[in-house]
């Protein structure tokens, strides 16, 4: 029983921008498991999806979006060139430029990545009805639009610090 006299309620454990943010970790973290079964990263997910729905975009223009530096981006797409899942061609317009694009394998990749996002929402919303998840994706998407968001692009990949792989780097070991 309360002793608390004036009728207040308990304040909440977290209101929709905690909730938010607790959900969202928990999913990337997730995502970032079931994926790392494909050997991927969520940044190199992110590059894949984003010349799949674009291809040909320049090196500069894909950091951009991904809020990478490009003196970042390079080895980063470097090691996907590596595994055979992108490709740099000369940019037809401004030769100084690369245009990178999925290869086959790429595409392959693409497919897989697919059915790892399907079983990842499937698994996330599962206590939502079809109708709540319709519903909850519009008020999610209205939110995101106006808090200026790019669609499709995790606003995290602007704080990665990563090597060439695009994994983050070992922590360093400490002393005792």
């Amino acid at each position: 029983m309360s002793t608390n006299d004036d009728g207040a309620r308990p304040p909440a454990l977290g209101g929709v921008a905690f909730l938010l943010a607790q959900l969202g970790a928990h999913a990337a973290d997730r995502f970032a498991r079931r994926i790392a079964e494909l050997d991927l990263t969520p940044p190199q997910a992110g590059l894949l999806r984003m010349l799949a729905h674009a291809p040909g975009r320049s090196q500069r223009e894909l950091a951009g979006d991904l809020g990478m530096p490009p003196s970042r981006f390079v080895p980063f797409a470097d090691e996907l060139e590596g595994r055979g899942l992108i490709e740099r061609r000369r940019n037809a317009e401004d030769r100084r430029l690369y245009a990178l694009h999925l290869t086959e394998q790429g595409r392959e990749m693409l497919g897989e990545l697919a059915k790892a996002g399907m079983a990842h929402e499937q698994q996330i919303t599962e206590s939502l009805t079809p109708e709540e998840r319709q519903h909850l994706a519009e008020l999610l998407r209205r939110i995101a639009d106006h808090e200026g968001l790019t669609p499709g692009v995790h606003p995290g990949y602007r704080r990665l610090r990563t090597g060439a792989s695009g994994r983050r780097p070992a922590s360093p070991s400490r002393a005792p």
